[in-house]
């Protein structure tokens, strides 16, 4: 928050998906826990259940600014979380984020490594 104020911008947390995108110049709508197993290894379906309704569709995407940019962390559940016409539409930037990830990577790799 502190950092998006001093840039000029503003950082927003909520759990209404069309406050989320009313107005986004940027929308990364995925969740950031992982998928919730029982002792067996199954995931468990309430949990899944219960947030089948955060979806990316074109809808929500015509809430936001006109110039809006789609990123996900990938990998995507195509069609369950994200509409395919939103993660292959012109406002998704997700390979320029995947490539920009490689390169994040490396150089993680070579401070932790001592510049070698």
């Amino acid at each position: 928050e502190e950092n998006a104020e001093k840039h000029g911008g503003t950082l927003t947390i909520t759990h209404n998906m069309e406050e989320a995108y009313k107005d986004a110049d940027v929308v990364i709508p995925k969740n950031w826990g992982s998928w919730v197993t029982n002792q067996k290894g199954e995931v468990i379906d309430a949990l899944l259940e219960s947030c089948k309704t955060w979806k990316c569709t074109e809808k929500m995407m015509k809430l936001a600014n006109k110039d809006v940019m789609y990123m996900h962390a990938l990998p995507a559940d195509r069609e369950k979380e994200v509409e395919n016409s939103v993660i292959d539409g012109p406002h998704s930037i997700i390979y320029d984020e995947a490539e920009n990830r490689l390169h994040t990577a490396k150089a993680v790799m070579t401070l932790t490594m001592g510049g070698r």
